[in-house]
């Protein structure tokens, strides 16, 4: 997600990459499996891995969750002070709106 991979470029072999990192290839994997699930390289039967794309909706549904996660104590700050929802909105508003 940092860029320093492009899209459709090769990923090292599991056993490859193991043994570069002195671990279980069944830990990476799992990895992989991880990543292929959540959309972030392909795997094709026969010629490896490849990065994907960018998963727009992963990465927008991430941000998301950090959001409300940060929301959340937005609120509890607000209630906790006699913030007024209003007052909080506002802001918000302010903010968003810059």
């Amino acid at each position: 997600m940092d860029g320093t991979l492009s899209a459709g470029e090769a990923l090292p072999s599991m056993r490859a990459l193991a043994k570069d990192l002195h671990i279980s290839v069944i830990t990476v994997q799992r990895a992989y499996e991880d990543l292929t699930r959540d959309g972030f390289i392909e795997t094709v039967s026969g010629k490896g891995s490849f990065v994907a794309s960018q998963n727009r909706e992963f990465i927008q549904e991430e941000q998301l969750r950090i959001a409300e996660d940060l929301l959340q104590k937005v609120a509890e700050i607000g209630r906790s002070h006699g913030i007024s929802l209003k007052q909080m909105t506002n802001i918000l508003k302010l903010f968003y709106e810059e």
